[in-house]
């Protein structure tokens, strides 16, 4: 049975070393989530940008801590995005067997909104 997650998150995302070309960079994550899912999260982001305006690409891995529907434990999130002269696609999938505690099994994938600077989050998922 899939189960569904909503909510709202903040983020802050503080730069760190990049390399010398401007071309790549690097940063950590640091986020709270509400709602469905109480947690805070810590992760590290690397970038890639280009020439063109509005192109540019990313991947992170960030490791969640807190409950879920009341089950507590942890587990990781895998981000994927890229953004094409100003159009976003971005997949962000639960790590297989990355769930700990009372969230060993857990498997999904989460939408990242952002309207008008505010963030919310869809979690779809399952519990084995």
């Amino acid at each position: 049975m899939t189960n569904r997650a909503s909510g709202t998150f903040e983020v802050k995302v503080s730069p760190e070393a990049a390399d010398d070309s401007g071309v790549l960079g690097r940063m950590s994550i640091d986020k709270q989530f509400h709602g469905d899912l109480e947690a805070g999260s810590k992760g590290q982001m690397l970038t890639a940008g280009t020439s063109v305006k509005g192109s540019a690409g990313y991947v992170a891995m960030e490791r969640v801590n807190g409950t879920l529907h009341g089950r507590s434990g942890s587990f990781v999130l895998q981000h994927s995005g890229t953004m094409t002269r100003g159009t976003p696609q971005m997949t962000v999938t639960v790590v297989p067997d990355s769930g700990t505690d009372q969230l060993v099994g857990l498997s999904g994938m989460m939408t990242i909104k952002i309207d008008q600077g505010k963030h919310s989050y869809e979690l779809e998922y399952t519990l084995s």
